[in-house]
């Protein structure tokens, strides 16, 4: 009698999707500042939603915040928050001195977040935290 052999389809479940935010920020408070910042978060925002492999995880912006220090900027510590509570997987934001005047405060930062598996990418500056 011939021996009939099973064979089982496994079926791979679909990658998940990394969670994808924008970090906007000007520092000046006047009409053009405002529309620049209303240009950035408009296209972030339509930049994530037409990115199949993206989920839209928001986009904070501080306007007429300087980037020199941190404490100020709530948009900022609330997207950090949500990092370190798992909801952001990468943070997309214009350039280094979008995301912070201070070499020192870009650098911790963008290491504190590369521990926690966030990746931050410098559109402009064309550099990915990710990327060795």
């Amino acid at each position: 009698m011939p021996k009939i052999t099973k064979v089982e389809q496994k079926i791979q479940a679909p990658a998940r999707r990394k969670r994808v935010c924008a970090y906007a920020r000007v520092s000046m408070d006047s009409e053009r500042m405002k529309h620049s910042l209303s240009a950035q978060v408009s296209y972030y925002s339509d930049l994530i939603q037409h990115h199949a492999e993206w989920e839209y995880a928001g986009v904070f912006a501080d306007y007429g915040i300087s980037g020199t220090w941190t404490d100020k900027r709530d948009e900022f510590n609330r997207m950090l928050a949500e990092c370190e509570a798992g909801r952001i997987d990468i943070i997309l934001t214009k350039s280094i001195q979008r995301f912070a005047r201070n070499t020192v405060d870009t650098l911790s930062y963008t290491r504190k977040l590369k521990e926690i598996g966030v990746g931050v990418v410098f559109t402009i500056d064309n550099i990915d935290t990710r990327d060795p």
